[in-house]
């Protein structure tokens, strides 16, 4: 492991986070705000500092390992979430604690949405869309964004792709230079929200709005410019444009480039993991709009909007609300909770075990089965008539007992903080598959819970958007071996 190309990188990636700074000045401006000097302070130390790293470490040039890209990933993230906290702190509205502007700026860069501010729609335009802003980084991964630029600055990227890229298929690639798979993932990741900008705008949102939501929304992050979240415009237009670009952001990103440049919608019907993920979503829509409208919760129009809504919203971990779900029948608020540990597809920004995985673990469980009729059988995983390599179905199975341990684990330091156990069992759902809102005291917002809670809850956003093992593997011994 090489500390000095670390600090450099390290440097180097505060440097470009700092920039992004400077856009919301450009809001203020705009809207007339006094948050510009707030803003030009939070820049100067992030650069500052980032510039000291990177000039301490400039004339180291070796390759990246790796190992160092797990650490630099790590380190990153940690790092990232505490610069990204100096607007919260800094600014006189919502004028943050450094735990609840931690905590704010994790949730925004891991797009969890889980958030401890109120009154919303009071803040100063230049806040709420630094902290769409936020979420919009943390979908594609800044990382991911950063490997594009970074061979130009001399240092190589691949290692950061793989500890950064979501799901358990992280060495495959678009373009033999992992530069060119960054340009093409952001490319996609740009032409969606553009689209989504667009289509909120035609919906009947203000410009601001509209590109507020389209961050949150192809981000797969769920923050709002408003307290009642999607909820405060009322329109059913509004809702149908953002479960189409909900569901669209949740599938591979590189399935996207794949259908666009085929010009052929069957490329997602063909792809396994993309079926299976509609399916669920048809399957887990069409049970709540039924239990909704038998309930007599609302009647069918609007049992058929607001629960296949909320069902896509959930399962796709964005968050995004336009009713209280938890004050619906008992047996929705958990089973949409549930959903969310399917998730959405590997290679999206959307959070959960990830619907590739459940694939693999289903057809191993099938197979497990069928051997128990028939013992000496031979019968290896296939996808798309490929066989499976049973070195990463025995990953996936290791993910899914880690996955439970670790949730139950926070399950119970949150309960030990004095939490009761659907706060804490909901609050750990949300942070762990990175989807916002929760049951309990933690169905509103997180403000009320005590400041351990949120450390804890901090550790899992990360862990969720690591993907568990990208964080773990700095606890193992063997990692610090040389």
């Amino acid at each position: 492991m090489h500390p000095s190309v670390i600090g450099r990188v390290l440097g180097q990636l505060l440097l470009l986070f700092s920039v992004t700074m400077l856009t919301p000045i450009v809001v203020a401006l705009i809207y007339g705000e006094s948050t510009v000097p707030m803003f030009l302070l939070a820049f100067a130390i992030t650069a500052g500092i980032g510039a000291g790293s990177w000039w301490l470490s400039r004339h180291t040039r070796p390759d990246l390992r790796t190992r160092d890209g797990f650490v630099i990933t790590v380190l990153f993230w940690l790092v990232l979430g505490t610069f990204g906290a100096l607007p919260l702190m800094l600014a006189e509205a919502p004028h943050l604690a450094f735990t609840d502007a931690v905590f704010e700026s994790i949730s925004g860069l891991t797009t969890t949405g889980a958030t401890v501010i109120t009154h919303l729609d009071s803040l100063p335009r230049s806040i709420l869309y630094y902290r769409q802003q936020l979420q919009w980084l943390g979908g594609i991964g800044i990382v991911v964004i950063a490997v594009a630029i970074l061979p130009m600055l001399g240092v190589g990227g691949m290692q950061l792709y793989r500890a950064e890229t979501p799901g358990p298929m992280k060495d495959s690639k678009l373009k033999p230079r992992i530069t060119e798979t960054a340009n093409l993932l952001f490319r996609v990741y740009v032409v969606l929200t553009l689209g989504c900008a667009i289509a909120y705008y035609l919906a009947g949102m203000e410009p601001f709005d509209a590109i507020c939501h389209s961050f949150s929304t192809v981000a797969i992050g769920g923050f709002s410019t408003h307290d009642a979240s999607l909820g405060f415009y009322d329109s059913s237009v509004v809702m149908l444009v953002a479960m189409v670009f909900m569901v669209l952001a949740g599938l591979n990103f590189a399935l996207h480039y794949l259908a666009w440049s085929k010009k052929s919608l069957l490329s997602y019907w063909k792809d396994p993991e993309a079926r299976l993920y509609l399916l669920l979503l048809m399957g887990g829509g069409a049970v709540t709009v039924a239990y909704l409208y038998f309930t007599q919760v609302y009647n069918f129009e609007q049992s058929l909007l607001h629960g296949a809504f909320q069902f896509i919203s959930i399962m796709t971990t964005t968050g995004f609300a336009t009713a209280d779900f938890g004050s619906w029948p008992t047996f929705l608020p958990f089973f949409l909770l549930f959903a969310s540990f399917f998730g959405a597809c590997a290679g999206s920004t959307g959070g959960g075990i990830k619907i590739s995985r459940m694939l693999i673990l289903g057809k191993q469980c099938l197979r497990e089965i069928y051997r128990l009729v028939h013992p000496s059988a031979v019968l290896p995983i296939k996808i798309r008539g490929r066989v499976f390599p049973e070195r990463v179905a025995d990953g996936i199975w290791a993910f899914f007992g880690a996955y439970l341990a670790i949730y139950y684990f926070i399950v119970l330091l949150l309960l030990a903080s004095g939490l009761d156990y659907v706060t804490a069992w909901s609050a750990t759902a949300a942070a762990l598959n990175n989807l916002g809102p929760g049951l309990g005291d933690v169905a509103l917002n997180y403000s009320g819970i005590n400041d351990f809670a949120k450390w804890v809850l901090c550790a899992g956003m990360l862990l969720g958007r690591l993907e568990i093992f990208t964080l773990l593997v700095l606890f193992s011994p063997t990692f610090w071996r040389s």
